[in-house]
C-alpha cells in the first residue's frame, strides 16, 4: 500500500525555492514602482522569459506533474512577491487553459507559441469572456459568432469587459453565442490571431488592486477570423449543437471549462498574497514596542496570527486538493475547485486587513506593503466567479438541485 504524505518532492521543493527567488529578488523590489505607474512590467516579463518562468515549457513541465501541485505551488511562490506583475506573468494561462481546454492538437501547436511570444520579445495574450450583461450570468452574453460559408470565416460582433490583457494581447480567446437560444451551451471560444482588424480595446482600466496587470474592455467590430479559429473545430461543434437542440445532457461549454481548469490556480494566488501579508505582520509584531514589549507578548495580537496561519493552511489544503483532483481527473463532486478558490479568496482578504489592523496607522500608509496586499486582495471574492457564484456551485453540486 502506498503510504500517504504531504511532503513536497525533491522536484517540487526545487520548483518553490526557484520560484520564490526570483519573487523576493526580481518582482518584490519592483512591486511598489509598478503599482504606483498602474502599467504593464515588460522588463520583468521579459526577466522571467530569460530565466525559463515565461513560457509554454514552464506551463507544460508544471502540468507533467502527476500531483497537480507544481502550478499551484509556483503561483503561491510568485504572487507572494506581487499579485501585480504575478498576474502579468501569469495572466497569458488563461487564455492557454481555453486553448488547451477547447482546442485541437494543432491548434495548440499553432497557437499557444504565440501566446508568450520570443525571449527578445515577449507577448501576452487574453481570454475574453465577462461581458457588460453577462459577468457571472454567463449565459446572457451577447457577443455573437457567425458562420461565412463562402469564405469559410468567422464574423465576431460584440463587447469584452475586463479582460486581463485585452488590447494589448497579440492573441485573443474569444467566447461568442453561436446559437443565443441554446444559452450557454449555445456559445464556443474563438482565436483573434495577432493584427486581426476589427478588435480593439479601451484605454487600460484603472484599478483599486492589480495595477500592474492591463486590464481593459474590449470591442469586436465584425472581426474575422478564418474557420481553423475556432476552438476543437466545426465538426464538433456541430456535434455538441445538436446535441444541445435534442435536449441531451452537456459537457459543458466554453468559459465554464477554462474557469474549472483555473480555478485552483487562481485559488494559489489568493494564498501568495495572504501568506505575504501574514509573514510582513508577523515580522511586525515580534519588532514593534508597545508599553515596554513586543506586541505579540498580547494574546490580541498573537491569536490574530495564530488565526492568520491557519486560515492560511487550511485553504492551502483546499486548493491541493483540487489541483491534484483536476490533474488526475477526478469529478469535483462537491464542488471542490470552487471550494479551493472560495476559501482562498475570503482568507486574502480576511488575511490581509487584519494585517493592516495589527500594523495599526503605519498599515495604513504605502510605507509599508500590507496596504497594497489589502487593495490587491479583495478582486480573488470577485474574478474567474465571485464567492456567490463559487457558493452557488457548491451548493447545486452538494444538492444534485438548481439552485438559483
Amino acid at each position: 500500500m502506498a503510504e500517504f504524505s504531504l511532503d513536497l518532492n525533491e522536484e517540487q521543493r526545487d520548483l518553490r525555492d526557484w520560484v520564490h527567488g526570483f519573487a523576493a529578488e526580481v518582482v518584490r523590489p519592483a512591486a511598489a514602482e509598478w503599482d504606483a505607474r498602474e502599467e504593464t512590467p515588460w522588463p520583468i516579463i521579459q526577466e522571467a522569459a530569460k530565466v525559463g518562468l515565461y513560457g509554454f515549457e514552464f506551463l507544460a513541465t508544471c502540468w507533467a506533474d502527476p500531483t497537480g501541485l507544481s502550478l499551484p505551488i509556483a503561483s503561491e511562490e510568485l504572487f507572494w512577491g506581487d499579485a501585480g506583475i504575478g498576474l502579468g506573468i501569469f495572466g497569458t494561462s488563461l487564455a492557454v487553459a481555453a486553448i488547451y481546454g477547447a482546442g485541437t492538437p494543432d491548434q495548440l501547436v499553432e497557437w499557444v507559441p504565440q501566446c508568450f511570444g520570443t525571449v527578445d520579445e515577449p507577448a501576452v495574450a487574453a481570454f475574453c469572456t465577462t461581458e457588460p450583461e453577462a459577468g457571472s450570468d454567463v449565459g446572457a452574453m451577447r457577443t455573437r459568432a457567425t458562420y461565412d460559408e463562402a469564405t469559410d470565416e468567422w464574423v465576431l460582433r460584440g463587447q469584452k469587459a475586463y479582460a486581463t490583457n485585452g488590447g494589448i494581447a497579440g492573441v485573443h480567446v474569444v467566447t461568442a453565442s453561436v446559437e443565443p437560444e441554446l444559452g450557454s451551451r449555445g456559445q464556443a471560444a474563438f482565436v483573434v490571431p495577432p493584427g486581426t482588424p476589427g478588435l480593439h480595446a479601451t484605454r487600460k482600466l484603472r484599478k483599486l488592486g492589480l495595477r500592474a496587470s492591463h486590464t481593459a474592455d474590449v470591442f469586436l467590430d465584425d472581426v474575422r477570423v478564418p474557420g481553423r479559429c475556432l476552438l476543437g473545430g466545426k465538426e464538433a461543434l456541430d456535434e455538441r449543437l445538436a446535441r444541445a437542440r435534442s435536449g441531451q445532457r452537456a459537457s459543458g461549454q466554453a468559459a465554464m471549462r477554462t474557469f474549472e481548469l483555473s480555478r485552483p490556480t487562481v485559488g494559489a494566488q489568493a494564498l501568495g498574497v495572504a501568506r505575504a501579508a501574514y509573514e510582513y505582520a508577523l515580522d511586525y509584531a515580534k519588532e514593534r514596542v508597545q508599553f515596554g514589549r513586543p506586541i505579540i507578548e498580547n494574546q490580541a495580537v498573537a491569536f490574530a496570527l495564530a488565526d492568520m496561519r491557519m486560515e492560511i493552511d487550511a485553504a492551502r489544503l483546499l486548493v491541493w486538493r483540487a489541483s491534484w483532483m483536476g490533474r488526475n481527473n477526478r469529478p469535483f463532486t462537491a464542488g471542490e475547485g470552487s471550494m479551493s478558490k472560495l476559501k482562498a479568496g475570503e482568507v486574502a482578504v480576511s488575511v490581509t486587513d487584519r494585517a493592516v489592523q495589527l500594523l495599526g496607522g503605519a498599515g495604513f500608509l504605502r510605507d509599508h506593503p500590507v496596504e497594497r496586499w489589502y487593495r490587491d486582495a479583495k478582486i480573488y471574492t470577485i474574478f474567474e466567479g465571485t464567492s456567490e457564484i463559487q457558493r452557488l456551485v457548491i451548493s447545486r453540486a452538494i444538492s444534485g438541485m438548481q439552485i438559483r
